[in-house]
């Protein structure tokens, strides 16, 4: 048990609210203008793939070509926000060269020196999967439809050069997108649905809460200094390697050659989905069938210009395993709620998030429980119980457990005792194992389960995972 336990145990009920990146929901827009069909092997229209692309397409040039080849690894972009999250003490070189023994492709690597671009690419697993199949099935269509959009963004009013990005018209088809300062790197931050003066309402996608505002501008974070290591020594996958194709290739570049991601993607599965689009919103419906993993999934959004809905199945007849999801998201905030089993464990989540921080819980059918919550102003505070009966909690900086012979403080400069006093007492510690432990009947952490059809830690669609 360690101070960081509030925000392990956040992260650990975020993951299961992801158990399952498919959507379902009605698939009807207010008022649909056509629809539009698509199965596997079929091409996606310009709308859809401009949609897909609509919250990276005012990133820099390299960050894009890295988003766009790690998203064809949806399950390495997974297991990567997780180690990083895990690993959060680990700075510069010394992250670098960790990350450089990982197994992972360069282009997951690359992005682990953006936490956040990486984090919000793990939580909106299916939309990043949607990224990374249009990408690996139509590279140039993504790159056409990146450059439209930035067209659309220039032609509104809202994408211009500043001290943080320099934004030049190389042509009237090329739009080039780079950072003032070659060794520090500025995400930009903004709401789709509005900064390219056309109401994009990405599927299963939930922005960052930063980005949820109705403002068109373009907000940045704080600076991420690239610096020299980045292209050469133990990381020749660092930012300066990546660039976009925009005059040849039409694809992404990797060390000065044409880079398409993941040449096994998905593994192969059968699937087919419909689209229908009006003045006020979209919907869309979709299901699969993955022969190496036997899983069944099915899932849906529905959006409009307030924000969107979607929810998701998936069931594997080969181990038992199941889950669902509904999930929104509006200019407030987000929220969702989410069931999964497996190996005869059920656990229930849910979560809420908006400017004030979140809040989010889950329970176990076989005894564990975990509440949390964190502040917009870093504060945050969570209570546990494992299947075995341990108890864990933290606040203020403190944390503390109880494993059968009462509270003891494991965190700060003394031990307090005083949570007996107010109505924990003693727990004696019984058989079992946690829920939210890849040890014993639990198996929630367990990455190899996801070659079986089930979504590893930090979710993803079972059904659409590389074996």
């Amino acid at each position: 048990m360690n101070k960081n336990f509030a925000k392990q145990l956040l992260s650990v009920i975020a993951s299961l609210v992801l158990v399952i990146g498919t959507a379902l929901a009605e698939a009807q827009a207010q008022q649909p203008a056509s629809t539009e069909y698509s199965g596997q092997g079929v091409p996606l229209t310009a709308d859809e793939l401009q949609q897909l692309a609509a919250p990276i397409a005012l990133y820099p040039d390299a960050l894009v070509a890295q988003i766009l080849g790690a998203s064809t690894f949806p399950d390495q972009i997974a297991a990567a926000a997780s180690w990083l999250e895990q690993n959060s003490t680990l700075k510069g070189k010394t992250l670098m060269e960790a990350v450089d023994a990982q197994p992972w492709d360069p282009s997951v690597k690359a992005l682990t020196q953006f936490p956040s671009v990486l984090a919000n690419l793990a939580t909106n697993l299916s939309w990043t999967s949607s990224l990374g199949e249009a990408y690996h099935n139509q590279a140039a269509e993504v790159m056409s439809a990146v450059q439209f959009l930035r067209a659309k963004a220039l032609a509104a009013g809202n994408l211009k050069s500043g001290s943080q990005i320099t934004v030049v018209q190389k042509s009237p088809q090329v739009i080039e997108i780079q950072p003032v300062n070659p060794q520090v790197v500025y995400v930009p931050v903004y709401n789709p649905a509005v900064v390219y003066g056309y109401p994009y309402v990405v599927p299963a996608y939930v922005p960052p809460p930063a980005s949820v505002a109705a403002t068109a501008v373009l907000a940045f974070g704080a600076g991420i200094a690239v610096g020299a290591m980045m292209s050469g020594g133990c990381c020749a996958w660092g930012y300066s390697s990546w660039n976009c194709g925009w005059y040849g290739s039409s694809a992404v570049v990797y060390h000065g050659g044409a880079y398409y991601g993941n040449s096994a993607w998905h593994g192969g599965y059968y699937g087919s989905s419909a689209s229908a689009y009006g003045a006020y919103g979209s919907g869309h419906a979709s299901n699969g069938y993955n022969p190496s993993t036997g899983t069944y999934a099915r899932g849906g959004t529905v959006s409009n210009g307030y924000g969107s809905v979607s929810g998701g199945q998936a069931y594997n007849p080969r181990t038992g395993a199941s889950a669902s999801t509904v999930q929104g998201s509006n200019a407030y905030g987000s929220y969702g709620a989410s069931t999964a089993s497996k190996n005869g464990t059920t656990v229930d989540s849910q979560h809420q998030t908006n400017s004030n921080g979140t809040t989010a819980q889950a329970h176990s059918s076989n005894g564990a429980s975990a509440y949390g919550a964190s502040g917009k102003y870093g504060n945050s505070a969570a209570v546990g119980q494992t299947a075995n009966g341990n108890k864990y909690a933290t606040a203020d900086g403190k944390a503390y457990s109880n494993t059968g012979s009462g509270w003891s403080q494991k965190g700060g400069s003394s031990t307090d005792s005083s949570a007996v006093s107010k109505g924990w007492g003693g727990q004696e510690k019984s058989g079992g194992s946690s829920a939210f432990d890849k040890s014993g009947g639990g198996g929630w952490g367990d990455r190899s389960a996801s070659g079986r059809g089930w979504a590893s830690r930090g979710g993803g669609g079972g059904w659409g995972g590389r074996r």
